[in-house]
C-alpha cells in the first residue's frame, strides 16, 4: 500500500497555503526577471543612442569638410572670398528649400487629429442608430 506524502497529510488548507506561497514566489521571480530584462534593454538602447549621436556628429563634420572641399575647388578658378561666398549662398539656398518643405509638411500634419478615423466613427455611429432616431 502506498504511503501518504507530507503534503497529503496536511490537508487541503496546507496545500492551498503551499500553492499560494509558490504563486507568490513565482510572481516575485517573474518581476525580477522582467526588471533585469528591462535594465539590459535600456543599457543597449542607451549605447545605441550614444553611438547614433556620435555617427550624426561625424556626419555633420564630414558635410562641413565636403563644403570646404567645394570652396577650395572653386578657389582654384575664382578668388577665395568669392568661392566661399558662393558656397555660403548655396548652403543658404539649400537650407531655405528644406525649410519650406518642412513648413509645408508641418502644415499638412496639423492639427494632429485623426480626421478620417473620426469621420468613420461618426458614420458607424449613424449606421448603428435605430431607424426611428434618424
Amino acid at each position: 500500500m502506498p504511503t501518504r506524502s507530507a503534503s497529503e497529510k496536511q490537508g487541503v488548507g496546507g496545500a492551498a497555503k503551499q500553492v499560494a506561497e509558490h504563486a507568490s514566489t513565482l510572481a516575485r521571480l517573474e518581476l525580477e526577471l522582467a526588471s533585469l530584462e528591462l535594465k539590459r534593454k535600456a543599457g543597449a538602447l542607451g549605447a545605441g543612442a550614444g553611438l547614433g549621436l556620435a555617427a550624426g556628429l561625424l556626419a555633420l563634420f564630414a558635410l562641413g569638410f565636403g563644403f570646404a572641399t567645394i570652396a577650395v575647388a572653386l578657389a582654384l578658378v575664382l578668388d577665395t572670398w568669392l568661392a566661399l561666398l558662393l558656397v555660403t549662398v548655396g548652403i543658404l539656398a539649400l537650407a531655405a528649400v528644406l525649410g519650406l518643405l518642412a513648413r509645408s509638411r508641418i502644415r499638412r500634419g496639423t492639427p494632429p487629429v485623426p480626421e478620417q478615423a473620426l469621420r468613420e466613427a461618426k458614420l458607424t455611429t449613424e449606421a448603428l442608430k435605430p431607424n426611428g432616431n434618424r
